[in-house]
């Protein structure tokens, strides 16, 4: 198939979990014997044009407009935003040159003949739109979490209605998770559109027999964990959502039954203040270790080979791949499952086949109890690890993701042309 994708971001920048998600399923679908042109923004100082391990990526350069937007785009919430008009003005002039150029330059003037059209979120749902309603299309919207989701109720009403036209226009919605598509259908999205493809992880990098034991233990002494201390890691953004406060105030229920218990915390975000304050109020400062840092991959993969346990107290985390991640570094997982999961697809809970434990992140009981259930016996936990890199060779690949969407594009791309037969 030839396949054109607007996504908002791409390597060589990435920023949230949306570019990886465009990197690795694009590769995996090139390398099946596909055709990607991805349309991605341009920051002013990457290529307009280039081909990327043999993808045809497309960066229009934007010009700026946010003089004129709130004038144009008569919204309370889009003149509430302030600064973030520039913001709104490169998504708007990305989505119309994006498409501009997919239309007159690349189907017109270049004769590419494309088989589907795709949006990866609502950054790009425009383009996608668009692209529908010039060439006919089969148009599908990858929908990874939505507005009101994301801000637990609230948010932009742009966006949200930006998202629920795309979906309204989209032959076909794929979300990665069955809670999310539960919650789509209960939010009045059209629930024969929609389809779960599970994220991937790659399972070549992702490999604890290629760290080195020495720069394991280098790590481990960086933070203080000592022979027959237990590490236990968090790695994610710092912000309410993640359950990050929540699990700093379980650590005292956590050590003061295993004192060999040690938090790591890596990651960056508004509340590092806040961590660093109840981490002094606590009197946890020997037991809590922080990194406020975005590290490099090669980094995130070392601090999970370091690390006994992982744990994503999560509130709501329709498509998080640290739990995979993690799966596939063969460690144990406690992930939050009280409201929107896409990890309690990944991770058992119980059974023959664990792979780890499910807790209420708005719980701070719960944390405790989950962080303490499996360092009570570190050889089970230890056994949920290896079953959780099983678990994720056999359902979690890329190459698994990359087969199941274009089985969804192929069967979309069927039913359109019958349509129109």
């Amino acid at each position: 198939m030839r396949i054109g994708i607007f996504v908002g971001e791409y390597p060589p920048r990435i920023i949230r979990g949306i570019g990886t998600y465009a990197e690795n399923l694009c590769q995996a679908m090139v390398n099946a014997g596909h055709d990607v042109s991805v349309f991605t923004m341009n920051d002013g100082t990457l290529k307009t044009r280039e081909v990327l391990k043999g993808i045809d990526v497309n960066r229009p350069m934007l010009v700026d407009g946010s003089n004129i937007l709130p004038q144009v785009l008569a919204r309370e919430d889009l003149r509430r935003a302030g600064t973030g008009i520039r913001f709104f003005n490169d998504i708007i002039m990305y989505n119309i040159l994006s498409v501009t150029k997919f239309v007159n330059q690349l189907i017109k003037k270049e004769g590419y003949k494309f088989d589907i059209i795709c949006a990866y979120d609502w950054r790009s749902a425009i383009a996608g739109i668009m692209a529908k309603q010039e060439t006919g299309l089969p148009f599908i919207f990858h929908l990874q979490s939505t507005e009101g989701s994301r801000s637990m109720g609230g948010g932009s009403a742009i966006i949200r209605h930006i998202e629920e036209t795309a979906a309204g226009v989209a032959d076909r919605v794929i979300t990665v998770c069955y809670p999310m598509q539960e919650y789509l259908t209960m939010h009045g999205f059209d629930a024969t559109k929609i389809n779960v493809c599970w994220n991937g992880v790659n399972l070549g990098k992702y490999d604890p027999k290629k760290v080195k034991e020495d720069e394991i233990q280098e790590l481990r002494s960086r933070y203080g964990i000592g022979a027959g201390e237990k590490m236990v890691l968090f790695v994610g953004g710092l912000a309410t959502v993640k359950g990050i406060i929540n699990l700093v105030e379980a650590m005292p229920k956590v050590t003061k039954k295993h004192p060999e218990a040690k938090l790591v915390i890596l990651g960056k975000g508004e509340l590092e203040r806040a961590v660093s304050y109840l981490i002094e109020e606590l009197n946890m400062e020997e037991k809590v270790k922080t990194r406020f840092e975005f590290v490099t991959e090669e980094e995130r993969i070392l601090h999970y080979a370091a690390s006994d346990i992982v744990v994503c107290p999560s509130l709501y985390e329709p498509c998080c791949v640290i739990s995979l991640e993690a799966m596939a570094m063969e460690k144990p997982v406690i992930v939050g499952s009280k409201a929107i999961c896409n990890s309690c697809d990944q991770v058992i809970p119980s059974g023959h086949e664990q792979t780890g434990v499910h807790i209420d992140g708005s719980s701070k009981p719960d944390i405790a109890w989950g962080i303490n259930t499996l360092l009570e016996d570190m050889q089970k936990a230890r056994e949920m690890g290896k079953r959780g890199r099983m678990r994720v060779k056999r359902y979690f690949s890329w190459e698994k993701a990359a087969e199941h969407t274009i089985s969804i594009y192929e069967d979309v791309k069927r039913e359109v042309e019958a349509e129109k037969k």
